[in-house]
């Protein structure tokens, strides 16, 4: 056992990033609850499509509405502090929900309330949270280390918890966000064993519009977050379009009925898990720029794979591979953005990111609609691998400023 946490948890990485790294595999447990309660609440109140749909809008939206604020609020107070507030709130907002849930006594519209409620939440405590590996794990050993954090993101997330989720809403409505509640609450007293350095923050009041504008600001005028940003966002965008009807590319192209896109989305979490086991090897052997690119070409080309495949193993076997580049990608782009954004900018670097990928998606899922509608449920799939086409070949050589920024940061460490 021993060995396997040394592996998993280096020593040298030292205690605080054993318990953040507990505090995050924690948290996303109970929200992965969440990913399969929350669409079953609502479903088992109403069977209105447009309500389910603006109850998974109502979770995304605080994103774009509050994620500048958050960053913003990251860069000025205590960031561990603030994660552990936010996260106690979120646990009591759940408490009142399962109160409400075990006397009968809810309906769809303060089920929405506490869904935005719950995701208004998510948007500060992640935020955050996502500038606290850079201040307790070493530039060299980020790579490693967001490795890890991505690895409970995927495991309890996406797959132990969406199942638990489904189990426990079986034995009762109230149970999922009660465990949700408990698990939140436990991330946060975790967190707080978390021993941080001081953040140096500049003397003298600023207003929300300059933090922002200074965050913009830096973000555009560094040319590997620049990149790293654009990129996200206008990939997302193509990704966004071809995922939004998965579910019925599932049934229809692939005739794997019901179950098919549960079916599929796993195939995506297990080539996830051998990226994960893969990351190490290929951190220390292969340019993080040549990762990048390489993962763009296999973004691109599994577009293409699956508009063309009517068979379900080809279509799981391309899935599988997108998910190794989906977590390798995501874990070199945070790697990369840590590296190089100062300590006293990362929450509002970072929640950019973040709106940029959830921006992205929310476009793409509106444009994938509108093309399935015309072309069919293949034509999201052409759209996406003709974009994602055309954004490799301009974005090529604007990747090469990764490989510069990340040999810039290490030669400083």
């Amino acid at each position: 056992m021993g060995g396997l946490v040394e592996t998993v948890l280096p020593a040298r990485m030292g205690t605080p990033f054993r318990w953040l790294v507990a505090s995050s595999w924690v948290s996303n447990l109970g929200d992965g609850v969440a990913v399969a309660a929350g669409p079953l609440l609502v479903a088992s109140l109403t069977t209105d499509p447009l309500v389910v749909a603006l109850a998974a809008l109502l979770q995304q939206l605080p994103w774009l509405l509050f994620g500048l604020h958050a960053g913003v609020l990251a860069d000025r107070v205590d960031r561990r502090a603030l994660v552990v507030a936010v996260d106690l709130a979120r646990a009591g907002v759940l408490a009142v929900l399962v109160l409400a849930l075990a006397t009968g006594g809810v309906g769809i519209p303060a089920v929405l309330t506490a869904l935005f409620v719950l995701g208004t939440a998510e948007v500060f405590a992640d935020t955050a949270a996502g500038t606290l590996l850079p201040m307790v794990v070493p530039r060299a050993d980020l790579g490693i280390g967001n490795a890890r954090m991505t690895a409970g993101t995927l495991t309890m997330n996406q797959l132990a918890g969406p199942a638990v989720g489904g189990v426990l809403f079986v034995a009762g409505a109230a149970w999922p966000f009660l465990a949700q509640a408990v698990l939140v609450a436990l991330g946060a007293v975790l967190v707080a064993r978390v021993r941080l350095p001081a953040v140096e923050r500049p003397a003298g009041r600023a207003t929300v519009r300059r933090d922002v504008a200074e965050g913009l600001r830096w973000t555009w005028g560094h040319p590997a977050v620049r990149t790293l940003t654009l990129t996200i966002v206008l990939f997302n965008v193509t990704y966004g379009a071809a995922w939004s009807v998965l579910v019925l590319y599932a049934d229809q192209r692939l005739g794997l009925g019901a179950a098919g896109f549960g079916l599929l989305t796993t195939v995506v979490a297990v080539g996830g898990m051998v990226g994960t086991a893969s990351y190490d090897w290929l951190e220390r052997h292969v340019g993080l720029a040549h990762l990048m690119r390489v993962g763009l070409v296999i973004e691109t080309l599994t577009h293409l794979g699956l508009a063309l495949t009517r068979t379900p193993w080809v279509a799981m076997a391309v899935l599988a591979v997108f998910g190794a580049h989906a977590f390798v990608w995501g874990t070199t782009s945070r790697t990369v953005r840590m590296r190089a954004v100062p300590a006293g900018l990362q929450g509002r670097v970072g929640s950019l990111y973040a709106m940029g990928v959830f921006g992205g998606i929310l476009v793409g899922q509106a444009l994938g609609g509108v093309i399935a509608r015309v072309w069919g449920v293949t034509g999201p799939f052409w759209f996406a691998f003709a974009g994602s086409a055309l954004l490799v070949a301009v974005m090529w050589r604007a990747l090469g400023h990764v490989a510069h920024a990340d040999d810039a940061t290490l030669a400083a460490t």
